[in-house]
This record gives C-alpha cells, sequence and structure tokens, in this order.
C-alpha cells in the first residue's frame, strides 16, 4: 500500500514539476534586464528568423546556427497574414524549435494586440491560452509602431488588460518608428512592459528612416533615439532597439540597396547598449528584395549572416565573455572620459569591470580613461587580441578612430 501511495506521490510530484517547467515567467526586474525563470537574459533576436526547418548553406538548421553563435531570442508569430489555424500550427512548430536550441520567442499578437471588436478579445484570449504555458514563449509583441500609424490607447488598453488577466507571467514589448515627439510617444507607456525604435540609418542618402535627418543623419542616431526611449519611457521600461539588416528604404524600385558593413553593424550595436538598450533585435533577414539568388532558395540572408552580423554577434552573445556585462546594472565607479564625441557605459561583474566605449565624432584622437580603481592593472582590450592597455594611477590612454569602438575588461585589483 505504501509502495503505491509512494509511487502516486512521485507522479504527482513529477506532474507539478512538468507544469512548473511548461509554464515558465518571465519578468523585467529593476534595471530593465530581462529574467526568465530566474536567469537573466540579454534579448539577441531576429525578425523574422529562418523558418524551424530551414537550413544554411552549409546544411545546418538555421535556428541552431543562430543560437551556436549567441542569439537568444525569435521573433515569431504571424507577420504580413493574419491569424488562422494554420498560423497557429506554424508557431507551435516555431515554439518547438526555439525550446530545442535553448532560444525563446517573441510572439506578435498581430490583429489581436489591440480590442476593437469583440472577435478581437476571441483571438487575443485563443493565443494567449494556447501560447501561455509553451517553454519556449518569452513575451509577446504588441501594437507595431502605434505613435507613427495614430493607433488609439483605448484598444491597446483593453488588449493588454486582457493580456494581464490571462498571462501575468510574460511582458508585452512595443517598437516605435524613429518618429513623433517625447509627448506623443510617452501616451503609450501604459500598455507595454517594454519600449524601443526600430533604427535603420545605413542607405542612400544616409539617414533617410529618421525624421531628425537634417540633425543627425549618421548612424549614431542610433544612440540618439535609443536614449530618447529611455527619455519617453521615463526610465521605467526595459529597452529593445531594433536594427538593420534590410529594409524598404534600400529595397523599394527606385532605391539602391546598401547593408551594414562589421564595423557599421558592430558600432550600431554596442552604441544602443552603451546608451540603455536591454536587447537587441535585428530587422530584414528574410526580405526576399534582398536576398542572393541562393539565399532565396534558403528562405534567409546567410550571405550578410556569415559577413557581417554572426561576427556581431559572437561578441555580445550568450556564448561571449563580454555577455554577463549587458546584463549587469550600470556601474557607480567614477569613471571620466575625454575626449570628443565619447559614449561610454561601465559595468561591474563580480572582481571585473567593463568599459564599451564608442566614438561618434569625425575626428581621430587619443582619448584619456581616468577614475579607473587605484589598484587595476591591464586592461584587455577586448577581441582585439592581442592588445592591452596599461592602467596608470587609475588612467589610461587609448586611440579612437570614427565610429570606433573598444571594450575593456580588467579586475579592480
Amino acid at each position: 500500500m505504501f509502495e503505491n501511495i509512494s509511487r502516486a506521490c512521485f507522479a504527482l510530484a513529477a506532474s507539478c514539476l512538468a507544469t512548473a517547467a511548461m509554464a515558465g515567467n518571465t519578468i523585467i526586474n529593476s534595471d530593465g534586464v530581462m529574467v526568465i525563470d530566474g536567469k537573466k537574459v540579454f534579448p539577441i533576436g531576429f525578425t523574422v528568423s529562418p523558418p524551424p526547418e530551414g537550413q544554411t548553406p552549409a546544411g545546418k538548421n538555421g535556428i541552431a546556427e543562430l543560437a551556436d553563435a549567441g542569439a537568444t531570442f525569435l521573433r515569431a508569430g504571424p507577420l504580413g497574414s493574419p491569424w488562422n489555424e494554420e498560423r497557429f500550427a506554424a508557431e507551435t512548430k516555431m515554439e518547438a524549435a526555439a525550446t530545442k536550441y535553448g532560444l525563446h520567442c517573441w510572439l506578435n499578437l498581430r490583429e489581436a494586440s489591440a480590442i476593437k471588436v469583440p472577435a478581437d478579445e476571441a483571438l487575443l484570449r485563443k493565443v494567449v491560452s494556447t501560447f501561455k504555458n509553451n517553454p519556449g514563449l518569452g513575451c509577446y509583441k504588441g501594437v507595431d509602431e502605434p505613435e507613427w500609424g495614430k493607433a488609439k490607447v483605448e484598444p491597446m488598453t483593453e488588449a493588454y488588460r486582457v493580456l494581464k488577466e490571462l498571462d501575468p507571467n510574460h511582458p508585452l514589448a512595443i517598437i516605435q518608428a524613429p518618429r513623433g515627439t517625447v509627448e506623443s510617444l510617452r501616451k503609450y507607456n501604459p500598455v507595454c512592459d517594454i519600449v524601443g525604435f526600430d533604427v535603420y540609418p545605413i542607405s542612400y542618402p544616409p539617414g533617410k528612416h529618421s525624421q531628425f535627418v537634417s540633425t543627425n543623419s549618421e548612424m549614431s542616431m542610433t544612440g540618439d533615439y535609443t536614449r530618447r526611449a529611455v527619455e519617453f519611457s521615463e526610465g521605467k521600461k526595459s529597452i529593445w532597439m531594433t536594427l538593420q539588416i534590410s529594409w524598404s528604404g534600400v529595397l523599394k524600385s527606385g532605391q539602391t540597396l546598401r547593408y551594414p558593413s562589421f564595423p557599421e553593424q558592430r558600432f550600431m550595436a554596442y552604441e544602443a547598449i552603451i546608451n540603455g538598450a536591454r536587447g537587441l533585435l535585428f530587422f530584414g533577414g528574410d526580405i526576399p528584395k534582398g536576398l542572393s539568388a541562393d539565399d532565396k532558395k534558403l528562405g534567409w540572408n546567410w550571405r550578410f549572416w556569415n559577413r557581417v552580423l554572426r561576427p556581431v554577434i559572437e561578441e555580445i552573445g550568450s556564448k561571449s565573455p563580454l555577455y554577463p556585462a549587458p546584463l549587469a546594472p550600470n556601474s557607480k565607479l567614477p569613471i571620466h572620459i575625454k575626449g570628443d564625441g565619447m559614449e561610454t557605459c561601465v559595468r561591474e561583474v563580480g572582481d571585473e569591470v567593463f568599459v564599451m566605449a564608442c566614438k561618434k565624432s569625425h575626428s581621430t584622437a587619443q582619448v584619456v580613461f581616468s577614475g579607473l580603481p587605484a589598484k587595476a592593472g591591464m586592461a584587455e582590450v577586448m577581441f582585439e587580441d592581442p592588445r592591452t592597455v596599461e592602467i596608470k594611477n587609475g588612467q589610461f590612454i587609448d586611440w579612437f578612430a570614427p565610429f570606433e569602438v573598444h571594450v575593456y575588461r580588467f579586475k579592480k585589483g
């Protein structure tokens, strides 16, 4: 009898543990960092990713390739078509693929992201009830670029209320176009947990994606908009920035195709992090007009991935020695930088200090870093092996070319 009871208890306990594992829990901590099931995650994703069964030119599963480089997220859900039974089935496959390779999905609610008629609420309830306990789910995506599209707040408010009623364990992200004023953007704060911009400055002419092209047409507008997101969200939301692979401004008829180079893509990624981004998404890897003949057969821009994007993600992604730094709070060390057009971010992880620094001006110059711990000795210049800089009396000097990034790591001493 006792054996049967023990078996029954074990089965019940196992069932409860499985249910808890299935349900998952995603929060945004006080530093704006995403925490999934107790583990800090820096979302590095793609909008959209290769399909679950897609392959690289070498025959490797496409999502496995992204994960291997250090990616953590996939944009999922419908893109160009509404929710239907086929889309639900496809989403189930995407969530399963994310789980298999250790990633999470950013699930697009699409037409269910604003409740205008009763059918919208019914669809929202169906989407959420279907996927809220899926271990592949990370968070939801709300109305796309609502300020630019002049989306009404009230239907979004009702959708957010229903979403939180059904699933309080996964946040909702809203990405804005590089448009609007602080006031017009701020009114959407109550209907989301994560905010950000999509910013695509690499084009001919440069910067035409932005309303501020007359004041800054450079790729450093990435930092401008990241700071703007921090400002309009009043520092109370997590900041995700969507960066460029390709977009309509370089793909439409009459436009000249242009992709970011590795130094450009690297600069934009780091500048976003330096200015407050707690997640990065990369847009346009799947757009057919931007694909080579070989990549069209595979459905994703593997040419750009191999030449530009993978090397960037290898530096900032989950497999990198730098990865703990984007997850850490900003350091209170009184590090000061003397140099034109410099932006910097300091993070402490254990006894290590990481300094991410970029130069957004057009001059090449030596830059002075001071206020470092007195016992700090040599600093590694990460990803530039074997280069180091020597710290003397709490300071060091290093060269920066225009739009160059250096990342330093040293012990506090």
